[in-house]
C-alpha cells in the first residue's frame, strides 16, 4: 500500500503543472499498401485532440482522425464510385524538448484503431489498427494558444477482408503532414 501511495505522489508531483489542452488540425493523408495489390491513397484528414500535459515536457493526446477517402481500394459493387468516411481514434504519448530557443520540437508515439465504411458484397465496415511514431515543432503564441507543425507515420493493418473464396489481410503505410492550433488551460 505504501507503494502505491508513494507511486501516485511521484506521478502527482511530475505533472503538478501539467494543463488540460484542446486542438485541431488540417493535413495531407497519403496512404501506400504493401500487399500483392498496387494501390495508394492520398486525401486530406481533419483532426481534434484532448491532451494533459506540460508544453516543455511530457503529454499524452488522445486525438480522432476524419478522413473523406476519394479512392477505390476496398469497395467492389459496382454502384461504389470510392472507399467510405474513415473514422479513427489515437492514444499517443509525447515527449518536448525545450533548447532555449522559440520553438520546442516533439517527438511522439502511439497506437490507434478505426473503422471504415466501405460497399462489398459480404462486408459494409472495415476495422483496422495502427502504430503511430511523429515528430513536430510547437509555436507558442502566449502561455494559451500554440500553432503545431507536425508529420505522423502509421503503419496500418486492416481486418481481413471477406471474399467468396478467401480472407485477405491488408497493411499499409500512411504519412500525414498537418498544421494545427492548440488552446491551453
Amino acid at each position: 500500500m505504501k507503494k502505491i501511495i508513494l507511486f501516485l505522489l511521484l506521478v502527482s508531483s511530475l505533472f503538478g503543472e501539467a494543463k488540460v489542452y484542446l486542438g485541431s488540425n488540417y493535413g495531407s493523408y497519403e496512404e501506400n499498401f504493401t500487399n500483392e495489390i498496387d494501390a495508394q491513397s492520398s486525401t486530406q484528414v481533419i483532426g481534434i485532440k484532448a491532451g494533459y500535459g506540460v508544453r516543455e515536457a511530457y503529454a499524452v493526446e488522445i486525438d480522432l482522425e476524419y478522413i473523406d477517402t476519394q479512392s477505390k481500394i476496398f469497395s467492389s459493387t459496382p454502384s461504389s464510385v470510392s472507399d467510405g468516411k474513415k473514422y479513427g481514434m489515437n492514444i499517443n504519448f509525447l515527449k518536448a524538448f525545450d533548447f532555449g530557443i522559440y520553438i520546442l520540437p516533439y517527438l511522439k508515439v502511439g497506437v490507434g484503431a478505426g473503422t471504415m465504411n466501405i460497399e462489398r458484397t459480404l462486408q459494409n465496415r472495415l476495422y483496422y489498427g495502427s502504430y503511430n511514431v511523429g515528430s513536430g515543432i510547437f509555436i507558442p503564441l502566449g502561455d494559451s494558444y500554440d500553432l503545431e507543425l507536425g508529420y505522423n507515420y502509421k503503419y496500418t493493418t486492416y481486418k481481413s477482408i471477406e471474399t467468396i473464396a478467401e480472407k485477405i489481410m491488408y497493411e499499409s503505410h500512411v504519412n500525414i503532414a498537418y498544421l494545427g492550433i492548440n488552446v491551453r488551460f
